[in-house]
């Protein structure tokens, strides 16, 4: 059984930062792909970023605007999401995703390549 447990949201002043932890129980955890994505009041949920299983590839999100750093712990099976310069707008819950990943090159940016979510954390940011 695949479990994903997001942690670190919260409400934060724009211009702060967060780093939000996902703690996957998930059987060779260095053989799956992860990503974050997020879902805004009364919009669809949208694409964060992804990170390979190997770690060495990543991809963002355009509006990231290379605020946001993901990255991985596999020995703690364990990905994280530092987002630095906090806006309003960044204000969602943040998912964490998994798939089982091909090669440690790959990553996707689709959530319908993802087979496992998690419950989401929320982000709130203040103006």
């Amino acid at each position: 059984q695949v479990q994903l447990v997001e942690s670190g949201g919260g409400l934060v002043q724009a211009g702060g930062s967060l780093r939000l932890s996902c703690a996957a129980s998930i059987r060779d955890f260095s053989r799956y792909v992860m990503g974050w994505f997020r879902q805004a009041p009364g919009k669809e949920r949208e694409f964060v970023a992804a990170i390979s299983w190997s770690g060495i590839n990543a991809d963002y999100a355009d509006f990231v605007e290379g605020r946001f750093t993901i990255s991985r712990d596999n020995a703690k099976n364990t990905v994280y999401l530092h987002i630095n310069s906090l806006k309003p707008e960044d204000t969602a819950l943040y998912y964490c995703a998994a798939v089982y990943g091909h090669s440690g090159s790959d990553y996707y940016i689709s959530e319908r390549d993802y087979h496992y979510w998690g419950q989401g954390t929320q982000v709130t940011v203040s103006s």
